[in-house]
């Protein structure tokens, strides 16, 4: 009783005590609102905002997200102009606050303590800001902060975060050792500190980092040998050492890490691989690129059944393939270029089923091409094959076979005979060149000597018998010249009406314009296939059955000087251009009644149709569309970087590329470009396809290469996503929080990729596209660029499709966000900004931390 009694009374004063503060606890809530509204006012970032004059209804100004209670628990502010320095801003006012984004922003100086005082934080993005110092950041488990401007030695008291489990410091300019104390986080799983300025050697602390399943020091200047105690480092399944200064031999302790399914060690100086690389059973990418690795390929690589990428390209290897290379049946690309290996093509590599790109070049490779390139296609997935086997002493004929590989090039080696004009047509001559006994005589495939011409040697007697050729055709010549020029003396064009017509183009049109109005029923609109700003485009099959296309200017256009200059501007330009992916000229004609272009016909048409008609869309697969992508882009390089001067399009869209009936793209239209004169600003009318014209174009009107860039990356959005990317674009220009998926935006109509190097180019593609894609013109890379960029991001490994987010970093190849736009400004998109995800966990809370380059 007496217990019971004193039950009651506490419980009395209990409740008493509770009425009695619960004022108090009303009171000290308003004063915590009011002082989160006085700190957003002191902050100064909404300016002269009208809405944020008024402090009691700070829950409505821009980006600020309360709760029930008025307290703040979300700011969000992203590329809203901010220049400040972090830590002016009172963080330790907003106790409730769960969300923070400032990315994109001009904040300057350290992240300051006070954040690790936001014990219910669960997001913080400050992507793509200036911040420069780390500061104190205690009891984290994940820490990233790459993309930065974090400058000087990497902070020694990190050691003492005993708790971390994941450090990403890199792609910022952190100098100086990788220091000894970083050993001290023994929990470490992932550590990557790659593109920076580090130096030194990797510390002996690194052996007590025992759980570490992830290290990439890439993109920095450490030097020395690979310590033997990173055998030790047993749970390891990602080792990233490329682009250092590496050198001595491999240690054969490698051997060790059992759960290794990456290695790349290229771009180093290392001289020698141990053969207990075959111990690496689970290894999936090898690359020993660009050393100076001697000896000959380990026979015991071929033990490694998981493998699908080795790479051991620019090295001093020599002897044979090894043939235990063809037990490698997970094999997707084999490259072991620029090598000094010998001997014959094992037969071995036959077994390989899903070998996509084998590329063996510059060696001393000898005897006959395998027949079995061909034969085995049938049986297996090497219709997909890229083969590479130039500059050997390969002898013997070429397989007709060949035909059914995705791409061939056998140029300068010892190959002889008739070589089979579909290889020609499919793969161009410049693929053959530099065999000076290989032969083509058909009349479809053009005169063979000045194709085949061996330009390494040329003996003594072959210059001379040239430059007396040379003397006596400029004798004929000239005196050619002097009749037709000065003599007056009429040509009658050749009669061969029913002929192959192109041969008379050079006279005056006549009776190639007498065939074609026939051909046409005098451009009846019946044969007509497309019309175009400048003009009509028909379909007309010759007398002789070949077919063609005509593009004809509008009636009376000859009378306006702009379609004559048009026309004629198009016609001198593509005679002189010589590119599989540029639209072949047959011929033009100037008669008096009218003028038009003749053109190879592309039997399916513009890819703008193509991928708006479901069928053919379905047919254009993922292989396909890659390689039309990396076709045009070959083809703009060539028009920016190989003419002279250079080109620009003006008016690339997917309406202006061809494709034929092996769904291969040509550029075309060129009744738009200009010549870009190097001291010539361009200012023009703005010419182009609506939805493809760079923005810059509407205020400044200077065309530059870069407008065909901008145009190229909406062309490749469009034929990855299926369809214009208009709606995306605009989207992905607000910065959105959740990841955008790219496996949501490829073209439904066709089944995911699954194969690794088909995923790979498609995420390489997409990538580039975005870069091409910048507001800033100067920002966006060339074309030189990006088709160099598609053949280093093929050597790059890739996560699984379904992780892929196209507003996340893939791979630092994927963009060329390291280098610096023309205008000194970072090359970082505002349409492209590139994610990294970055979880750290304070006490007794999760704590996401957003930090992109």
């Amino acid at each position: 009783m007496v217990l019971a009694s004193m039950d009651v009374v506490c419980s009395g004063v209990v409740l008493l005590m509770i009425l009695a503060t619960a004022p108090v606890a009303i009171a000290g809530t308003e004063s915590a609102v009011n002082l989160e509204a006085e700190a957003l006012l002191k902050s100064g970032w909404w300016g002269v905002n009208t809405t944020a004059r008024n402090v009691s209804a700070h829950c409505q100004w821009p980006g600020i997200i309360c709760n029930d209670a008025g307290s703040v628990t979300e700011i969000l502010l992203p590329n809203y102009g901010i220049l400040d320095d972090l830590t002016n801003f009172c963080f330790s006012s907003f106790p409730n606050l769960v969300r923070l984004d400032l990315s994109g922003n001009a904040l300057d100086g350290a992240i300051p303590h006070q954040i690790g005082a936001l014990t219910k934080i669960t997001y913080l993005n400050l992507s793509s800001n200036h911040l420069r110092e780390i500061g104190q950041l205690k009891s984290l488990i994940e820490l990233k902060l790459s993309g930065n401007q974090f400058y000087g030695g990497i902070p020694p008291t990190l050691g003492h975060l005993s708790k971390l489990a994941s450090l990403d410091l890199s792609d910022n300019a952190l100098d100086g050792a990788i220091p000894h104390q970083i050993g001290a986080l023994s929990k470490l799983t992932y550590l990557t500190l790659s593109s920076n300025h580090l130096r030194g050697e990797l510390p002996f602390s690194l052996v007590n980092l025992t759980q570490l399943a992830e290290l990439h020091v890439s993109s920095n200047i450490i030097k020395g040998f690979i310590p033997s105690f990173i055998g030790n480092l047993t749970n390891l399944v990602t080792l990233y050492l490329r682009y250092n200064n590496f050198w001595g031999r491999i240690p054969p302790t490698l051997g060790q890490l059992s759960n290794l399914d990456s290695l790349d060690l290229s771009n180093n100086h290392f001289s020698a691989l141990p053969s207990s690389l075959g111990h690496l059973t689970k290894l999936i990418s090898l690359s020993g690129a660009k050393n100076q690795i001697h000896g000959s390929v380990p026979p015991e690589i071929g033990n490694l059944k998981n493998l699908k990428y080795l790479n051991l390209a620019f090295n001093y290897l020599t002897g044979q393939i090894p043939s235990t290379l063809g037990n490698l049946t997970a094999l997707t690309s084999l490259i072991l270029s620029s090598n000094q290996i010998s001997c014959s093509i094992p037969l071995e590599l036959f077994n390989i089923p899903f070998l996509e790109f084998l590329d063996i070049s510059s060696n001393q490779i000898i005897g006959p091409i395998p027949i079995q390139f061909g034969d085995d296609i049938i049986k297996s997935e090497w219709y997909h094959l890229t083969l590479n086997l130039s500059y050997n002493t390969l002898s013997g004929t070429v397989p007709s076979s060949l035909l059914r590989l995705g791409d061939v090039d056998l140029s300068y080696n010892a190959l002889e005979g008739e070589l089979p004009c579909d290889l020609v047509n499919k793969f161009g001559s410049e693929r053959f060149a530099g065999n000076p006994d290989l032969r083509y005589t058909s009349t479809l495939c053009g005169a063979s000597p000045p194709v085949m011409k061996n330009h390494r040697h040329h003996p003594p007697y072959y210059i001379i018998g040239l430059g007396v050729s040379l003397l006596v055709f400029s004798i004929t010549g000239g005196l050619v010249i002097y009749i037709f020029c000065f003599k007056k003396v009429k040509v009658e064009p050749i009669d061969n009406k029913h002929g192959d017509i192109f041969r008379i183009w050079n006279y005056d049109g006549h009776m190639a314009y007498e065939d074609i109005i026939k051909a046409t029923n005098d451009f009846d609109v019946s044969y007509c296939i497309g019309t175009g700003g400048c003009g009509s485009v028909y379909r007309v099959q010759l007398p002789s059955g070949k077919v063609v296309a005509l593009k004809k200017l509008h009636c009376l256009d000859g009378e306006n000087p702009n379609y004559d200059k048009s026309f004629r501007n198009e016609a001198e330009m593509l005679s002189k251009i010589r590119h599989r992916n540029i639209v072949k000229l047959f011929g033009f004609c100037l008669h008096k009644r009218c003028m038009f272009l003749i053109y190879e016909y592309m039997d399916k048409g513009s890819l703008f149709c193509i991928l708006r008609d479901e069928t053919e869309a379905v047919e254009l697969d993922w292989i396909k569309r890659v390689n039309l992508i990396k076709g045009i882009a070959s083809a703009l390089s060539y028009l920016h970087y190989d003419c002279d001067p250079p080109i620009i399009h003006r008016d690339v869209s997917s309406n202006n590329i061809l494709l034929n009936s092996q769904l291969e793209a040509t550029l075309s239209d060129f009744g738009t470009a200009r010549i870009l004169e190097l001291d010539s600003s361009n200012q023009t009318v703005i010419a182009g396809t609506f939805g493809y014209i760079a923005p810059e174009l509407a205020y400044t009107m200077v065309v530059t290469e870069k407008s065909d860039v901008y145009s190229f990356g909406v062309v490749v959005l469009e034929t990855l996503f299926g369809k214009h990317p208009r709606e995306f674009l605009s989207s992905f220009s607000s910065q959105p929080n959740e990841p955008i998926m790219l496996k949501d935006l490829l073209d439904a109509r066709l089944p995911p990729p699954t194969n690794a190097l088909v995923v790979q180019n498609v995420v390489v593609a997409t990538a580039l596209a975005l870069d091409c894609v910048n507001a800033n013109p100067k920002c966006r890379p060339t074309m030189q660029q990006v088709v160099n960029q598609f053949e280093v991001g093929r050597r790059e490994a890739t996560e699984p499709l379904h992780t892929i987010a196209v507003n996340q970093p893939v791979s630092p190849v994927l963009s060329l966000r390291d280098q610096s736009c023309a205008d000194g400004t970072s090359s970082s998109s505002t349409i492209n900004e590139f994610h990294v995800d970055i979880s750290a966990i304070l006490p007794s809370s999760n704590f996401s931390f957003h930090v992109s380059s």
